[in-house]
């Protein structure tokens, strides 16, 4: 009795991206900051996508995709979450002692919003000349997390 076994064919995986495109990438995931200025909320998903899309086929690019990506959540969605957190427990009395607080922290987002595009076409920059771009607080938390 012969027994026939179906050996899929294989099929090649993403093909690794050239340095030239690598940049390119890298280099559209830090000025996907300015989305945000036109949208209001739509830079992270950018980055995001931009991740997902080239995560298995370059670290590089991915490294600098997912630091946009957070890097935008924390300044550009940061100050909501304050806000928002703060406005739901203050249904207890503990929110209504958060509001100084989310007071004092509000211009620091501000700040952070407004240095956020200047951050992202400075990243752009260098990655685009094939440097190694960090931003601050998120840069090497990415970096851990991604090795």
């Amino acid at each position: 009795m012969t027994v026939e076994t179906n050996n899929p064919i294989p099929v090649p995986g993403p093909a690794p991206l050239s340095p030239s495109e690598e940049r390119t990438w890298a280099m559209l995931a830090h000025l996907s900051v300015l989305v945000n200025l036109f949208t209001g909320v739509l830079g992270p998903v950018v980055a995001l996508g931009i991740y997902l899309m080239f995560y298995n086929r370059s670290k590089y690019v991915a490294y600098h995709a997912m630091q946009s990506f957070l890097f935008q959540l924390l300044w550009w969605y940061g100050l909501g979450i304050v806000w928002a957190v703060t406005g739901l427990l203050s249904a207890v009395v503990i929110g209504i002692l958060l509001i100084p607080a989310a007071c004092v922290l509000t211009p620091v987002f501000l700040v952070g919003m407004a240095i956020a595009p200047i951050v992202g076409i400075i990243g752009a920059v260098r990655t685009a000349q094939g440097q190694d771009f960090r931003y601050w607080w998120v840069g090497d938390w990415v970096r851990g997390v991604l090795a």
